[in-house]
């Protein structure tokens, strides 16, 4: 009786592990008619970058044509994707950004 009240007392502890959220890539792609300095422009205004560091992904954009702004969750990847759109369609500048998943 001893044995069949120990086994039955004795629960395991289930932890349920949860992931943390995936993270996505937020990048800007090169086209050949957005002007060097709106894209600097938008580095620093919604990716919060000094312009050394502007200057820098703007010329990977360039030579590279594609350069990374930042790793985010996706609601606020895809709040600065559309942010940089909406900003760039005002501007009547073809500048593309996209999101990647990690």
């Amino acid at each position: 009786m001893a044995k069949q009240q120990q086994e039955g007392s004795v629960l395991e502890a289930k932890r349920s592990k949860t992931a943390p959220p995936p993270l996505y890539t937020v990048l800007l792609l090169n086209d050949d008619f957005t002007p060097m300095e709106f894209v600097v422009l938008v580095l620093q205004r919604f990716f919060s970058m000094n312009r050394e560091q502007a200057m820098q992904i703007m010329l990977k954009v360039h030579i590279e044509g594609r350069g990374v702004c930042g790793v985010y969750p996706r609601d606020v990847a895809a709040t600065k994707v559309e942010q940089v759109a909406i900003f760039a369609r005002e501007n009547q500048h073809p500048l593309a950004c996209v999101m990647e998943e990690n």
